[in-house]
Formats: C-alpha cells, structure tokens, sequence
C-alpha cells in the first residue's frame, strides 16, 4: 500500500505530463457574503477548439454566456458542483471550496489522467494534479472552467434575487458592495446568508432593538478583513 506522503507527492508539480486527457478547474463564489461556492471541471475537445476563452474575470456578462453556450456544445464533458452555504459555515470557505472542486471533478463523465487547479492548493482528488497560479488566464481549459462555474453561480444568485429582491443579489452576486451592507443592515440575515462571514455574524450578534449599533462603513472594514484573511489562506 502506498504511504500518505507517496499519495501527497502524487499531486505536487510534475516536471512530465501524464498521457491521457486533461481536465481544466477553477470556482466562483469564495468571497460573496451568501450564496454556495461553485466549481467546475472541463476537458475539452481538441478537435473543436473554442475561440475567446479568458479568465471570466475579464469577459462581459454576455460574452460569458456566449462563451458557455460554446463550452457545452463542444467540450468532452462538463461538470458543475458546489458546497453549499452550511457547507461553507461548518467547514470554512476554503475546505467547501475544495470539495466543490472535488465533486466537480468526480462529476465528469469521462475520468481525466491530469487535472490543472487555478490556484496554489489542490482538492484530495485520486487522479494526478497541479495547481498553477493564474491558471484561468493561462490554460484553456481552466479558463473554461471559470466561465463555466462564473456563469452558473450567477444564475443561482439570480434565483436567490427573484426569491428575496430587497437584498439585491441580481447586482452584486453576494459580495460586500455598500449596497449589499446597507441591505443586511435593514433587514437582517436571510437564509442563504453565510453566517461564519463577519459582517453577517456581526449583524446577527445585534442586540435586539439596537439596530443602529453597527454601521454599513464597519461591515465594510469587516468585509475588507475577512478578504485578507482569505487571500492569505486561499488558493
């Protein structure tokens, strides 16, 4: 039987590439203050190559979309998954985001022979991989990945804005936009809040009937800390 540290070792950078097929993944969703963490996973077709993939970070709203019309229609396979808001308040943002990844990965139709992670930290996974920082801008199909996983988390916070508008997540997507504060501050913590975020725990640690106690500008420092906090941990 293999050590642990022989399986760790599996999963370091590779100086050769294993023969067989690739798969590319990457998430969305790390620094929202609601809604799940999603990732994807991608192998794509090198016969039918996809023109103007990028980090989704870089592309419109529309090009993304255009973009993942494409990835559907002509990758080998595809497979979105997520952690989900009590997943990320029992385990932290960065062991859900993990396991989205993994589940991703185990979702594929097809098992890859390597897997490429944007990032520098890899899920357990039982296939070699490599995480390679900036990976969504410099392989393909990670970039794939991240339009793919981008585009569906922000369908799912569409969903969440038609199920509660006051808060606004059809605009923000979930994240600490001064909008976003002021709207949790009115009304409180809905369930697809992440309660292990700061400014939500600090709003709903409130005393009752004091609730001028905390302002928008100190959710907004909260918010600022708990993105380095993240940056210092996360891939």
């Amino acid at each position: 039987m293999r050590s642990r540290k022989f399986l760790k070792a599996e999963q370091a950078r590779l100086a050769w590439d294993a023969p067989g097929l690739l798969a590319g993944v990457d998430e969305a969703g790390r620094g929202p203050l609601a809604g799940p963490v999603v990732a994807a996973a991608v192998i794509l077709d090198d016969q039918r190559p996809i023109r103007g993939l990028a980090d989704s970070k870089t592309l419109t709203a529309l090009q993304r979309e255009r973009l993942n019309d494409q990835i559907l229609a002509k990758a080998l396979c595809c497979s979105v998954a997520q952690a989900s808001v009590e997943e990320i308040d029992t385990h932290n943002i960065l062991q859900a985001t993990m396991l989205a990844m993994r589940r991703a990965v185990e979702g594929l139709r097809l098992k890859p022979a390597k897997v490429l992670v944007d990032g520098n930290r890899l899920p357990t996974l039982d296939v070699l991989a490599e995480a390679i920082i900036g990976g969504d801008a410099r392989v393909k199909a990670i970039s794939a990945a991240s339009i793919l996983a981008k585009v569906h988390r922000d369908r799912l916070c569409q969903e969440l804005h038609a199920e509660f508008p006051h808060y606004g997540f059809g605009g923000h997507k979930g994240y600490g936009t001064p909008e976003h504060l002021e709207a949790l501050l009115r009304h409180g913590a809905c369930v697809h809040h992440r309660r292990s975020f700061s400014p939500v725990a600090a709003v709903l640690a409130r005393p009752p009937g004091q609730a001028g106690a905390i302002t928008a500008a100190m959710l907004g420092e909260m918010v600022i800390e708990t993105t380095l906090a993240e940056v210092r941990i996360a891939p």
